[in-house]
């Protein structure tokens, strides 16, 4: 799916060879809408639970997102987004939790687990992004130095990761 949306914002986007936006950016806000979207259904979800829950859940969401929606600035800055540009995109995706919360609220009286469903599809979205534009352009970065933060940052990415499964 995210294959086919990038080859369409490639075709259509830009037919020079050097784009002024890369489509990378434009991906990166579709998956980050999706995301955001999916946050709020499961804010949503969670307040149907209990109230505690829900708390818990929208601190957690509001944690994990500082330091998404700063990652997701500095992509769409480096896919050539001015930074104007790219604040006011990536506040109207956030805005999709608001949407998907309210969406979610009422989704759930209808219909169940939900999140099942849309989760590894936006999960998908950023493993796609990460596998076909983000890895292959650090990659031709020659700077040890920079290679070696890049590097870094990506471990502790992971570890961050890994500790957090404790947390539950």
């Amino acid at each position: 799916m995210f294959f086919l949306v990038e080859k369409i914002l490639h075709w259509r986007h830009c037919h020079e060879e050097k784009c002024p936006v890369h489509t990378f950016a434009y991906m990166n806000l579709l998956g980050d809408a999706v995301h955001n979207f999916i946050d709020g259904l499961v804010i949503a979800a969670s307040f149907t639970v209990n109230i505690p829950l829900g708390i818990a859940t929208t601190f957690a969401i509001i944690l994990h997102e500082i330091p998404q929606e700063i990652g997701d600035f500095g992509v769409l800055i480096y896919g050539g987004m001015k930074k104007t540009k790219a604040v006011f995109l990536n506040f109207l995706t956030a805005v999709l939790a608001i949407g998907g919360g309210i969406f979610g609220y009422y989704l759930s009286i209808y219909v169940q687990n939900i999140t099942l469903f849309l989760l590894p599809f936006a999960a998908g979205g950023f493993l796609y992004i990460a596998a076909s534009d983000l890895i292959p352009e650090i990659r031709k970065e020659m700077d040890i130095k920079k290679s070696l933060i890049n590097f870094g940052v990506i471990f502790l990415g992971l570890l961050a990761m890994y500790l957090l499964k404790f947390l539950g």
